[in-house]
């Protein structure tokens, strides 16, 4: 017997939204026949909940799953929630200080943090960043953390400040080298990326993978009955482990060889697409 699908997750950059940060009409149609069939329609992002519905163009969407997995709710209440403890942001915060490290905090309502990296959350520069080539080289990365360091803020941040506050993910301006140097110096800390400068941090256990299982798990739904579309790096986990993983066309070749299918890119109405390949929108010839 087919395995039927009573979920689906997206990611949002690259997958629910197309180039321009808007999504398709045919995503739009293929929501609206999830809803249709009673299918649970949720987003998994590592995005903060701030201003989230207008960047989502106000899709009908059941579940938020936001900071890789830190922050889940739906549209009536919160439904799960962790933030750092205080002592191991305040390391986080000192790391940061003592190399010269750009930092964004997350917390429930705003940004905190580098304006640099405030600057790099918005969809344009998302966009820019993903059309980097995969050999952007260490050089490069170097080259560019140098020249804005003369033009924005120190990194020296409010401790009292940001402590006072839950934070749920914190961003630091990180080439993919230096991956093994974090997890060496926060062990207590999980690190995923989705573009090739920058890294999240949250507490180690946290994912959008784990954010799924806390939702599906009250619906008695398996992972083998739950889609998941997603575009980059921090997908992969989700991808792997979802009974049907589908990655975007316009994906780096990496993600795409984890996925269980390869759908059109996020242009060329791929969510679409996948929902006619397994059957959840019927065709007629």
């Amino acid at each position: 017997m087919d395995k039927v699908i009573k979920a689906v997750f997206f990611d949002i950059d690259g997958t629910l939204l197309n180039s321009s940060g808007k999504a398709l009409a045919s995503t739009k149609k293929a929501i609206e026949a999830a809803n249709k069939k009673g299918i649970l329609v949720g987003v998994a992002t590592g995005r903060g909940p701030y201003r989230l519905n207008a960047r989502l163009d106000y899709l009908p969407i059941d579940i938020y799953i936001t900071y890789n997995g830190q922050l889940i709710y739906s549209t009536m209440r919160t439904l799960y929630e962790e933030t750092f403890d205080k002592k191991l942001l305040a390391r986080l915060i000192t790391f940061a200080e003592k190399n010269n490290r750009q930092m964004l905090f997350g917390t429930r309502y705003q940004l905190l943090g580098s304006y640099l990296l405030r600057f790099s959350q918005r969809g344009n520069i998302q966009k820019l960043v993903k059309l980097l080539p995969r050999w952007f080289p260490v050089m490069a990365f170097r080259k560019f953390v140098t020249m804005f360091k003369k033009v924005t803020l120190p990194t020296n941040y409010d401790h009292l400040h940001l402590l006072e506050k839950p934070v749920y993910q914190c961003v630091m301006l990180s080439p993919m080298g230096e991956l093994s140097k974090l997890k060496e110096e926060f062990p207590e800390c999980h690190f995923t990326r989705s573009n090739k400068i920058t890294v999240d941090i949250i507490p180690k256990g946290g994912s959008k993978l784990s954010g799924i299982k806390k939702i599906i798990a009250p619906f008695e739904i398996n992972l083998d009955e739950v889609m998941v579309f997603g575009d980059s790096w921090n997908d992969i986990e989700m991808l792997e482990a979802a009974g049907f993983g589908v990655a975007m066309g316009n994906a780096p070749k990496e993600v795409q060889k984890r996925a269980a299918y390869v759908t059109k890119s996020h242009d060329e109405d791929g969510i679409y697409e996948a929902f006619v390949h397994f059957g959840i929108i019927q065709e007629k010839n």
